[in-house]
């Protein structure tokens, strides 16, 4: 087997994460099968061998594609791969719409956005990527591998992300980009998925302790019974946005997680980045929410008698009053949970910025070295 590998001509594919943060994560699984697929869909007579490395931790946002492109060039010529792929969590736009894919001939190399393509990624990337490096082989002349079956026009029709392409492929630049509309969506919902809402919720962990603690005292106080039932569905629905929406905000304000435009990130970017970090802390918040409404109900139906409850509300009582007592509790302990928020870990707490990318235990950028 290893005099057939010898004599069989070796490509060398780079794949790229920036920054080393999820784009990293998602590259070490790609790596792992990406030379079967390459084989399997562009050439088995080729030995396929990955190369995995990281881009820059703070990528230069104010270049757009052409700054990543131009430092995945460098990448390649370093390592001595045939072409490169970098995949990168910025949101990129060309032309005021979502860029999904740029594939640059003359440089041999190619990026792709993981928010552009919505929330399955990595299954689009299996049937994308492949095909990027054949086109990239084709369009550079390499004898190695025979020319690619489909033109470049087709990976609209292979990616449901893409709907068009800009450029041509004789000046060795071409761009995939989405829909103004639904492309820009894709993208939000791709941020978040990004941005991993799981995360989050796990660096919040000392504000849902905060906010039970507060549920428990309210569940003792017969004055929160009575002001629960005297309050119809529209003022405790009223009551819990404003509680999230209080918990959000200030999780934003205390932690500094509002990004602001500057020479590096155009306004654009850091309007998208804020709407990531806005809809990841609201979706954590909500998860964090319905914890503590299933544990507030569960502690008041073991802790409140039917009759207790009962001679307070001077009625009859049911399993509902039960529902409505913890949503009331919830929704009021959310703000306390806020004040427990502030005891965080700084770092937990940023990791649902977007902007945010902490720099990963023992890595050192080659280039800052």
């Amino acid at each position: 087997m290893a005099i057939r590998d010898r004599e069989r001509p070796e490509i060398v594919v780079g794949l790229v994460a920036t920054p080393p943060d999820y784009p990293a994560q998602v590259v070490a699984r790609l790596a792992a099968e990406l030379a079967d697929r390459l084989a399997d869909r562009v050439d088995t007579t080729v030995l396929w061998t990955v190369r995995e490395d990281w881009g820059a931790v703070a990528p230069r946002r104010d270049g757009g594609a052409e700054a990543l492109l131009d430092d995945l060039a460098d990448r390649r010529g370093q390592g001595r791969w045939d072409v490169a792929i970098c995949l990168t969590d910025l949101p990129l736009h060309t032309g005021r719409v979502p860029l999904v894919a740029h594939v640059s001939a003359r440089r041999r190399v190619a990026l792709v956005s993981l928010p552009a393509l919505g929330l399955r990624q990595l299954r689009t990337l299996r049937a994308a990527i492949p095909d990027l490096v054949s086109r990239l082989l084709t369009d550079t002349d390499d004898e190695r591998v025979p020319p690619a079956g489909w033109a470049p026009a087709q990976l609209p029709d292979r990616v449901a992300a893409i709907r068009r392409m800009v450029g041509e492929a004789d000046a060795g630049e071409l761009a995939y980009v989405a829909s103004r509309l639904l492309g820009r969506m894709r993208l939000v919902t791709g941020m978040v998925r990004a941005n991993r809402p799981g995360r989050a919720l796990l660096g919040l962990s000392k504000l849902l302790v905060g906010a039970f603690g507060t549920a428990a005292i309210a569940l003792t106080t017969s004055t929160i019974w009575q002001i629960g039932d005297a309050l119809g569905g529209v003022r405790l629905t009223v009551i819990m946005l404003l509680g999230l929406t209080a918990l959000v905000t200030w999780l934003i304000v205390a932690h500094d997680l509002w990004e602001k435009p500057d020479r590096q990130t155009p306004a654009e970017v850091a309007r998208l980045f804020n709407v990531g970090t806005i809809l990841t802390l609201v979706l954590a918040t909500t998860v964090s929410y319905l914890v503590l409404f299933a544990g507030t109900v569960l502690v008041a139906t073991l802790l409140i008698d039917t009759s207790v409850l009962g001679q307070t509300l001077q009625r009859p009582v049911g399993f509902t009053d039960y529902l409505v007592l913890a949503w009331i509790i919830s929704s009021l302990a959310t703000v306390g949970g806020a004040i427990g928020s502030g005891l965080e870990d700084e770092d937990s707490v940023r990791a649902a910025a977007y902007g945010y990318h902490p720099e990963p235990g023992g890595w050192q950028d080659e280039k800052d070295a």
